[in-house]
């Protein structure tokens, strides 16, 4: 074969080398082209009994190994020769549409992952049309999320208690910041047990270890964060009063989210006392899911707490057929726990959601990359979900059906 010498018009057109991005968190976030690689990230900014809190799930792990094993098994089946070149990612929830089937879920201690916290995600979910849930023991206020994201759609997770006057307060306070769907969590009777969160003395209330401090000083950048931003409290719950009319302390406040009385009637109440939307989370069984919505929820979530409550529980993506059935096709249902990947999204659809919550999803690119990393996540699920789409030889979101997927 005859041989020439190189020229550089040849190779030029071949070696086009990226520029070198000099900022850390936009060459790390650039880099990650996965939930999973955020997650990675995330282990490499965070101090790992703040990592372990996210990752970490109830005793032996076991639901929360389920919950991803159901998705990799899930089966897709394409169907081609179909126009799928501008892809429809929106949908309809509560008779409005969402930029995609996606809905930012609750999280507590969320300004200890990273010191923007819920309004970074808040803004994140604003720019992209999607619901963001603020948890009960978030580390905002109802009031700071609508001020960091006054066009977004906001939801408020309530954990209910028997301290009417607390329980009032706290809708009160919702309604007034103009959220538009409460959502109920009734798998909370008890606290899970976390072992690796005991072992960092992460609990409520705090009871850090010397190895959890020393630790934390190792990440000099996080630890900078947090020692000059306001200190991390339960926000919504700062400065009320509970039931013996003391304030409500990082010491109390498992009498407010652990309620092992939460019964029908205090669903009965909540109907009564909340005008706009109310879904119940923490569904797992048909007629759980028939029981709430004929006491008066607009819908369900579909959960397991991502397997941090009762381990041992069933995946969620397993016991979602059976609640749609149950319910039929009118009620919304909505999937949690687990999702990671837009394939996900694609799963829970074919089975019969209206959505999914992301949770540890969204969490690693905050401890990833701040609001950038929050926005990073949502961009790689978004695109995945797109792509996936376009290779089942679907247009749209609507166009999801049963016959899709296949379980084995």
């Amino acid at each position: 074969m005859a041989r020439q010498r190189p020229r550089w018009t040849e190779l030029r057109e071949v070696l086009q080398l990226r520029r070198p991005t000099l900022n850390p968190v936009e060459r790390r976030l650039g880099a990650a082209l996965t939930i999973g690689d955020l997650r990675a990230v995330a282990v490499r900014t965070t101090p790992r009994a703040v990592f372990d809190y996210v990752d970490g799930a109830a005793d032996a792990e076991l639901t929360a190994r389920r919950n991803r094993a159901a998705f990799a098994a899930a089966e897709l089946v394409p169907e081609y020769l179909s126009p799928v070149d501008h892809p429809d990612l929106s949908t309809r929830l509560f008779g409005r549409e969402i930029a995609m089937p996606l809905i930012f879920a609750p999280t507590g201690y969320t300004r200890m992952m990273h010191h923007e916290g819920e309004a970074a995600v808040a803004r994140v979910a604003a720019r992209h049309g999607l619901p963001y849930t603020l948890s009960t023991v978030g580390t905002s206020t109802v009031e700071d999320v609508a001020a960091a994201a006054p066009g977004g759609e906001h939801w408020f997770q309530l954990y209910l208690t028997r301290n009417e006057r607390l329980n009032e307060e706290l809708l009160d306070r919702a309604l007034a910041a103009g959220f538009t769907t409460v959502v109920l969590t009734v798998d909370t009777p008890v606290a899970g047990r976390h072992p690796k969160d005991m072992r960092n003395g992460l609990t409520i209330p705090p009871s850090l270890t010397l190895r959890t401090l020393f630790g934390m000083a190792r990440y000099p950048s996080w630890a900078l964060n947090k020692l000059t931003t306001a200190p991390i409290t339960f926000a919504s719950l700062s400065g009320m009063s509970g039931t013996s009319g003391d304030t409500i302390d990082a010491v109390r406040v498992a009498d407010v989210v652990f309620e092992p009385t939460l019964s029908y009637e205090h669903l009965a109440w909540l109907r009564a006392h909340w005008p706009h939307r109310l879904l119940v989370k923490g569904i797992l069984s048909p007629r759980d899911a028939r029981r709430v919505v004929e006491a008066g929820a607009d819908g369900v979530i579909v959960s397991n707490h991502g397997g941090r409550q009762l381990d041992r529980t069933p995946a969620t993506l397993t016991v979602l057929p059976e609640i749609r059935e149950e319910l039929g096709p009118d009620a919304t249902v909505i999937l949690d726990s687990g999702v990671t990947h837009g394939q996900d999204i694609l799963a829970a659809r074919a089975l019969g959601a209206d959505a999914v919550m992301i949770g540890r999803a969204y969490l690693y690119g905050l401890m990833a990359g701040g609001e950038r990393g929050v926005e990073r996540a949502v961009t790689i699920l978004r695109e995945e979900y797109a792509r996936s789409l376009q290779l089942l030889g679907l247009n749209a979101s609507e166009a999801i059906a049963r016959h899709h997927l296949r379980m084995p």
